[in-house]
């Protein structure tokens, strides 16, 4: 009898062991039979039959629901680009005229990447992607964002998170077409996906509030969706935008100097922003070569998360070594105690990598951005627009400068401390929205908190708690230096004849 129970046993296993096999097998054969459907959609639309176009890609999509999930098992890059063709083929039908060339050759990659799922060849997705096949317009987002929103409507808050999971990864391949034409749009986007991501991958879901973030994104990305080009114009916009930061710190760093009678370290701070432009240029270029957007958006993220709260770190120690020199006793006796020694070799260091942090944190989102657009715009403009943004650039370094090192002692540095402190402020909000676009980090999202791109004010508490502590340790040092001065001026009142 034992042995009987045994065998019943040993079979029940061994037909399990072919259920995945079966099951992978089953989403290839629905996937071939789905994928007629996709072809008759083709030939409707090469005749221009739009509205049997229309009809035949919502029957591959409501049988594409039924087999996804065994695609995704046997590659999650298979599954996201399919769904990137099914999204741009939906976003061409939607548009009024219809582009019939743009909306077949959409057509034949979803034929073309069903067909390889089918062969069971899924090589051919990694190369694609790593070729830079997946890359994405500000169309297939917005159609990634129709897709999210019927999910939710449907209760299907995995196939949305995964919608938006695509959205972010693929966001690199068109932030600078966004940012050229809207910087709100540009920073509103940058907020909303983390939010709505966040709301989705909570416990419980909020289904209601992410899809109506995900409605207000589709609202002011759909109007962008049309350019496809830039100007001389948006080379110039791209290059004062990413540069003007890494420019105010740069010239704290210089007036610092001069003001400390050590101008001639200055070479220090050109050191930093000279390794900051290579190594910037230097990862620019090799993400090109090496990496498709999409598999390296994350990793962008991470790295302008990861520098923008290291250079924070350093920018609040100078923030506070700028505010405790403001008041003329402090002063007095730094000048004195630096007259008979130099500036220590770690300190100048230490002024070097804060300048290389600043530049590489904006160089390598500006390099990244030039490489997007070379395709999209004349040698001659691109050149001209980056000739332009850095003349402007270096006018605004001079006056700064120049009328900085002007102010007398005690306002240049209350107003350098103010500045500095602003930027570290910033770069925080600006590290920590980083790590939550790269995953690292959660996004608990919280409600009438406006957000401020000026301050990288979001409204999640990750951002909001390290930078309410940071406004919190500013206040206090500027009453511990309000106290010191007064018990200085005592001091010096009493010992005076």
């Amino acid at each position: 009898m034992t042995r009987w129970w045994i065998r019943i046993l040993l079979g029940i296993v061994i037909l399990c062991s072919f259920v995945p096999a079966a099951s992978a097998a089953t989403a290839e054969d629905a996937l071939k039979q789905a994928n007629a459907s996709v072809r008759q959609a083709l030939e409707a639309a090469q005749q221009g039959n739009y509205a049997e176009a229309v009809n035949k890609i919502g029957q591959f999509r409501d049988a594409w629901l039924d087999f996804e999930d065994g695609i995704k098992k046997h590659s999650k890059t298979a599954y996201r680009l399919i769904e990137e063709s099914m999204s741009d083929v939906s976003f061409l039908l939607a548009q009024q005229p219809v582009q019939q060339e743009k909306l077949t050759a959409a057509l034949r990659l979803l034929l073309e990447r069903n067909e390889h799922a089918i062969a069971g060849d899924y090589g051919y997705f990694k190369q694609s992607e790593a070729q830079g096949g997946g890359n994405a317009t500000v169309a297939s987002l917005v159609a990634l964002l129709d897709d999210a929103s019927a999910k939710l409507a449907s209760h299907d808050t995995e196939g949305a998170k995964a919608d938006m999971e695509s959205f972010k990864k693929s966001w690199l391949d068109i932030e600078g077409v966004v940012l050229t034409q809207s910087a709100g749009v540009y920073g509103d986007a940058e907020r909303d996906m983390v939010s709505a991501y966040g709301l989705i991958a909570s416990t419980p879901p909020k289904t209601d509030e992410a899809a109506k973030i995900i409605a207000q994104m589709r609202a002011y990305l759909a109007p962008l969706a049309g350019k496809t080009t830039y100007t001389m114009f948006d080379a110039t916009t791209i290059l004062l935008r990413e540069g003007l930061e890494a420019l105010l710190v740069v010239v704290a760093l210089l007036a610092f100097l001069k003001k400390a009678g050590h101008d001639n370290k200055k070479a220090w701070i050109w050191y930093g922003v000279g390794a900051g432009l290579l190594v910037s240029l230097a990862l620019g270029v090799a993400v090109q070569l090496l990496f498709s957007s999409g598999a390296f958006g994350s990793n962008n993220f991470l790295i302008a998360g990861c520098t923008g709260l290291f250079a924070a770190v350093m920018l609040l120690y100078m923030s506070y070594w700028l505010h405790s020199k403001s008041s003329l006793s402090a002063w007095q006796t730094y000048i004195r105690s630096q007259s008979t020694k130099a500036l220590a070799t770690g300190s100048l260091v230490s002024l070097a990598a804060l300048s290389f942090l600043a530049v590489f944190r904006e160089g390598t989102e500006t390099v990244l951005f030039f490489i997007g657009m070379a395709s999209s715009i004349g040698l001659g403009e691109l050149l001209a627009g980056i000739a332009i943004g850095i003349a402007v650039l270096a006018v605004l370094a001079a006056l700064i400068l120049f009328f900085g090192v002007r102010i007398p002692v005690r306002p240049f540095f209350l107003v350098s401390s103010v500045l500095v402190f602003y930027l570290c402020f910033k770069f925080t909000g600006m590290g920590v929205h980083g790590l939550q676009l790269a995953g690292w980090l959660p996004a608990s999202h919280v409600d009438g908190v406006p957000t401020l791109t000026a301050l990288a004010l979001y409204p999640t508490w990750q951002n909001l708690v390290p930078q309410a502590a940071l406004l919190i340790c500013a206040l206090a040092a500027v009453a511990y230096r309000a106290l010191k001065d007064r018990q200085w001026r005592k001091s010096e009142t009493a010992s005076t004849p």
